[in-house]
């Protein structure tokens, strides 16, 4: 079965507060959807992921680079993602929906490659 990346956006100022009520909230949404994808069979592997200032970058060539802080100089950054299988791009597009809706932000999907 196709396997599809679904990846959560959020600005690159965006830090939650997880005891407030509007942070509970958001957190009982994904968690329900986490558990439908898991109850349907279509998930795979899904994580948060901390801010993109806390990222190390490393490069290769002649030699091998780090350097602290996201690859993108961008204001939007990957704050989670899932790994999902579905039978198609339909599929796999409702399933961003519904990931879209729980997180209350975009959400990008993306076909795994094949191989």
């Amino acid at each position: 079965m196709p396997q599809y990346l679904l990846s959560v956006w959020h600005d690159d100022e965006y830090e939650v507060d997880f005891s407030t009520p509007e942070a509970q909230r958001m957190v009982a949404q994904v968690g329900a959807f986490n558990t439908e994808l898991q109850s349907a069979g279509a998930w795979v592997f899904g994580a948060g992921l901390q801010p993109a200032s806390s990222a190390t970058v490393v490069r290769s060539g002649t030699t091998v680079s780090m350097t602290d802080g996201p690859y993108a100089e961008t204001k939007e950054q990957m704050g989670g993602f899932w790994v999902i299988e579905a039978a198609d791009l339909d599929s796999a597009l409702d399933w961003a929906r519904r990931a879209a809706t729980a997180c209350e932000g975009p959400v990008e999907l993306r076909p795994m490659q094949d191989g």
